[in-house]
């Protein structure tokens, strides 16, 4: 058996639940997001003075942020559960979101005098943002990792790392309606480590959900 025919075997082994992979994609980003604003409505909610933080540029940047992390993860986890797909070849989508918050982060030291950076760095919700991110990820990351069964990823780990990615955007966009934090350097520091905890989870737990 050739290789590529090998490769549509194992894909089709996995299938399942009968359903098309891509109506199990669509379903599990759905229940992933209601999962996470249940979650976030029930422990969090939003600000108290989010109709004028929205005049802002800060406030609503770090929620696109966190969008196109999301998406572009998503995205990268449906590619990932095709046996065929190489993880290289997903990185340019998934650079959108570290590039923004990287451009962000140097307006904002341009912007602001030295003197404020350590304050905006540390912020006053670090500790909040590294428990409630991966709380409210944590259901959405189990649930994605349950659709890549679906498939027939070959990097179990690297699909995992992508689960938790997406995971950790949906997570954050939610969050970030809460924190009152909204410097580009509190949103580079502590929400790159709230993700990053969801990513390796992620990685870490796919060795064992995942499998051929």
């Amino acid at each position: 058996m050739e290789t590529q025919e090998l490769i549509k075997a194992l894909a089709a082994d996995n299938q399942r639940s009968g359903m098309p992979i891509t109506l199990v994609w669509r379903g599990a980003a759905v229940i992933a997001i209601a999962l996470a604003a249940c979650v976030f409505f029930v422990l969090l909610g939003p600000r108290p003075d989010i109709t004028s933080a929205m005049q802002t540029l800060r406030f609503p940047f770090k929620i696109v942020v966190a969008i196109a992390l999301a998406v572009s993860s998503l995205s990268a986890l449906r590619a990932l559960s095709r046996p065929e797909t190489e993880p290289r070849d997903l990185l340019p989508p998934l650079i959108v979101a570290p590039a923004l918050i990287a451009m962000a982060v140097l307006a904002e030291l341009i912007a602001m005098p030295a003197s404020t950076w350590s304050a905006r760095l540390v912020g006053t919700n670090s500790l909040v943002c590294l428990t409630f991110i991966p709380l409210i990820g944590i259901g959405p990351l189990a649930l994605l990792l349950l659709a890549l069964r679906y498939g027939a990823s070959s990097h179990p780990a690297v699909s995992g790392a992508a689960a938790g990615l997406a995971a950790g955007g949906i997570a954050a966009a939610f969050y970030a309606s809460h924190c009152t934090d909204d410097s580009p350097l509190f949103v580079a520091t502590w929400y790159t480590m709230a993700v990053a905890i969801l990513a390796i989870a992620g990685a870490l737990a796919a060795r064992r959900v995942i499998h051929w």
